[in-house]
């Protein structure tokens, strides 16, 4: 964890981010030799797992109505099983954005969201940027979409 480490420059920051990444494809291309075959669950078992956390998104916390995603805890790709002890509800956005990150990853990945928001909200140079950026990726993210 990097808790206590500071990255001294941008490119050691690029480089970290880079060695996250590939640890997390060299993980997952290691589990794919097993290939567990996914399985639905019973609209009883969905029942169960939306009780554990008393409707509530195990990701953002925010509360589940409707459409939601039993997200497994150790991922399917790294050999999570299917059973009951093994999902709990996410909203679907939460659950698709979190992909199947290592959680120092998504860790790095929060840090990141949390500083760009502020940089926005605040309206700076850099949050201006990435705002713009954000918004036209958004546009062609929705328009890929309504092509499926």
């Amino acid at each position: 964890m990097r808790d206590n480490w500071v990255p001294i420059s941008a490119s050691k920051y690029s480089l970290f981010l880079k060695e996250l990444h590939r640890k997390r494809e060299e993980s997952k291309s290691k589990e794919k030799i097993k290939s567990i075959k996914r399985q639905s669950l019973s609209k009883e078992e969905r029942s169960l797992v939306l009780q554990k956390t008393d409707s509530r998104c195990h990701i953002c916390g925010g509360e589940i109505e409707g459409i939601w995603e039993a997200d497994h805890v150790l991922s399917h790709s790294k050999g999570g099983d299917h059973s009951i002890e093994n999902y709990l509800p996410a909203h679907k956005i939460c659950n698709n954005y979190r992909w199947d990150y290592l959680s120092e990853e998504f860790q790095e990945i929060m840090k990141l969201g949390i500083m760009l928001r502020t940089e926005i909200e605040r309206e700076t140079n850099l949050g201006n940027s990435v705002a713009e950026k954000f918004v036209k990726n958004e546009i062609n993210r929705i328009k890929r979409r309504k092509k499926r």
